[in-house]
C-alpha cells in the first residue's frame, strides 16, 4: 500500500507541476514567453522580459504549485506514518517538479524549476534554514549578479539542509529506528537527485558563466513586448 502511496503522490504531482504559470500569464498579455528572452517559461524569463510584477506572479504560482500538495500531503499522512510522512511529501514534490520542467503537452519543454523547488523545500524544511538559505540565495546574487549562481548554490544548500536537519531531529525521520532511516535515505536520494535536475538544466548558464557570456541579473526589462 505504501508503495501505491508513492506512486499516486507522484502521480497528482506531476499534475499539479503542468500548471505553467508563466505560459499562462504571458498569454493572457499578448505573447508567449517560450518565444522572448531565454524561451525558458520560469520566473528568470518572465522578470527579465516582461518586468517584476510578471516575475513575481509567476514565481508565486510555481512555489505554490509543489507547496500546497505537500502540505496538503503532510496534513493526510502525518498521523498514519508519524515516522516517515515526508517521503509522500517528497514524491509529490518530486512529480510537481518533475511536470513543471517536462510538461507533456509542450513537448517536454517547461521551465527550469528553481521556484518549484523552492516551494517543495518550503514544506519540508524548518523555518529558521529557510531564513538561512534565502540570505545565502540573495547573497550570492547580490555579489555574483547572477541568478543562475544564487540557483545552483541554492540547490546544493536545499539538499545539505535537508541531510543536516533530519540529523538534527528537526524532521519526521527517526534516525534511531531502521525502517525510518531507510525512508529518509530514499527521501535524501530523490531531494538529491532534483537539485542535481535543476543544476543539470542549467548547463546553458553554466557554459556562458565560464565563457563570461552570463547576462547579469536586473529587474529591468530585456526587450518590449
Amino acid at each position: 500500500m505504501v508503495v501505491l502511496y508513492r506512486i499516486i503522490c507522484l502521480l497528482i504531482g506531476y499534475g499539479c507541476g503542468l500548471l505553467q504559470t508563466g505560459v499562462i500569464y504571458s498569454k493572457a498579455v499578448g505573447i508567449d514567453i517560450r518565444q522572448k528572452g531565454s524561451g525558458n517559461s520560469g520566473t528568470t524569463n518572465a522578470l527579465r522580459v516582461l518586468g517584476f510584477k510578471a516575475g513575481l506572479v509567476v514565481f508565486i504560482g510555481d512555489f505554490c504549485k509543489s507547496f500546497i500538495p505537500c502540505m496538503v500531503t503532510r496534513f493526510i499522512f502525518r498521523d498514519m506514518f508519524p515516522y516517515t510522512y515526508y517521503i509522500f511529501m517528497i514524491y509529490i514534490g518530486f512529480g510537481a517538479v518533475l511536470g513543471h520542467i517536462f510538461p507533456f503537452y509542450l513537448k517536454f519543454k517547461g521551465g527550469k524549476g528553481i521556484a518549484t523547488i523552492g516551494g517543495f523545500a518550503a514544506s519540508l524544511i524548518h523555518p529558521i534554514f529557510i531564513v538561512v538559505l534565502l540570505a545565502i540565495f540573495v547573497g550570492t546574487i547580490a555579489i555574483s549578479k547572477y541568478m543562475s549562481v544564487g540557483s545552483i548554490v541554492l540547490m546544493i544548500g536545499i539538499f545539505i539542509t535537508f541531510i543536516i536537519q533530519a540529523i538534527l531531529g528537526l524532521t519526521c525521520f527517526d534516525l534511531s529506528n531502521g525502517y525510518s532511516e531507510e525512508v529518509f535515505i530514499e527521501g535524501t536520494v530523490m531531494v538529491f537527485l532534483l537539485a542535481a535536475l535543476a543544476i543539470y538544466k542549467h548547463k546553458a548558464n553554466i557554459i556562458r558563466l565560464m565563457n563570461h557570456e552570463e547576462n547579469k541579473f536586473s529587474f529591468k526589462k530585456k526587450e518590449d513586448v
